[in-house]
């Protein structure tokens, strides 16, 4: 049993190292994939592919569709140089091990279960969001305002009360978190086809990972759609997979975060406070974290899983 790692980075080098490393110090016959946007910073290329990881040029973005390109290029890399692998995790360069990745990977060969991926129907009772912000988010066409993405933090702060457009007219929508405008459009016109949302951090078979690649090839006009709405990659794994009806989807991504007193969608950065609730948790990987300002809890994860790793 071979489980692929898909890494999406765009910052701290040296967090990304260290992710890297414990996953292939644990796990050396894994394949590692580095999709990294050099755009934010740069990597030693050269290194990590003499150690057998795979650096992709990926793009980021908050809210568009450049986060899901990556990914499904990476997909495609998979597919094009039929690498031999059973399981695909996502993960960014902040999220962490909390489990030894040796009791992830035998949990996972034991699985009945083909994903693990958190999902619900975003226009009924159980959805995570209100009607109006999945209506906001996926019916409407939207595009970058590039000048907004120039402004900082404050001054969009100070722009905060334009968005009372959004409550007077079903027409627009302005988002500044994203930095995007949309347009009301007309839903995905395919029959019985329902939209699901959730987070975007999946472990997912190979089995769903090639039914993913095939889907896209065959609906380009799904992929077209999801390239027009606001922060596609919370709805388009879900969307895809559940419609499908072929595969025992466990409503569980295994990821721990903490939202509670989150801004514009962003999760807490975990540190030493959040240490005892982390390892508490049934979850395999945990996120975020950010080593600029608490390195010391990686170093007490390295301990809980049995990995002791020294870094100067």
């Amino acid at each position: 049993m071979k489980v692929c790692y898909l890494i999406q980075s765009h910052r701290n080098p040296q967090q990304i190292y260290r992710l890297i490393d414990i996953i292939k110090k644990s796990s050396p016959e894994a394949q590692v994939i580095v999709s990294h946007n050099f755009s934010c910073c740069e990597l030693d290329v050269r290194t990590l592919e003499n150690s057998g990881v795979q650096v992709l040029t990926g793009k980021g973005g908050r809210g568009d569709f450049m986060l899901l390109q990556s990914y499904l290029d990476a997909i495609k890399w998979l597919i094009d140089n039929q690498i031999n692998y059973d399981w695909l995790i996502y993960l960014s360069g902040q999220d962490y091990p909390i489990k030894p990745i040796s009791n992830i990977e035998n949990f996972l060969a034991e699985t009945n279960y083909d994903g693990f991926i958190e999902y619900f129907n975003i226009f009924s009772p159980e959805s995570h969001w209100s009607i109006k912000e999945a209506t906001s988010r996926y019916l409407f066409r939207y595009k970058k305002i590039n000048y907004l993405t120039k402004l900082p933090n404050w001054v969009k702060e100070l722009l905060t009360p334009i968005k009372i457009i959004n409550y007077l007219q079903p027409f627009v929508r302005i988002n500044l978190a994203y930095d995007m405008l949309g347009v009301r459009a007309l839903s995905l016109l395919i029959k019985d086809f329902v939209f699901y949302g959730g987070s975007f951090f999946t472990t997912l078979s190979r089995k769903c990972v090639e039914y993913l690649h095939q889907f896209c090839q065959s609906h380009p006009e799904v992929v077209k759609y999801y390239k027009g709405v606001c922060v596609a990659d919370e709805s388009f794994l879900q969307t895809i997979l559940v419609n499908s009806g072929l595969f025992n989807l466990c409503n569980d991504n295994k990821r721990y975060y903490d939202f509670s007193q989150s801004r514009n969608g962003h999760p807490a950065i975990l540190t030493t406070n959040d240490y005892n609730a982390i390892i508490q948790s049934d979850a395999h990987f945990a996120r975020k974290f950010d080593i600029c300002k608490d390195r010391r809890i990686l170093d007490l994860l390295d301990k809980e899983i049995g990995k002791v790793v020294f870094y100067s």
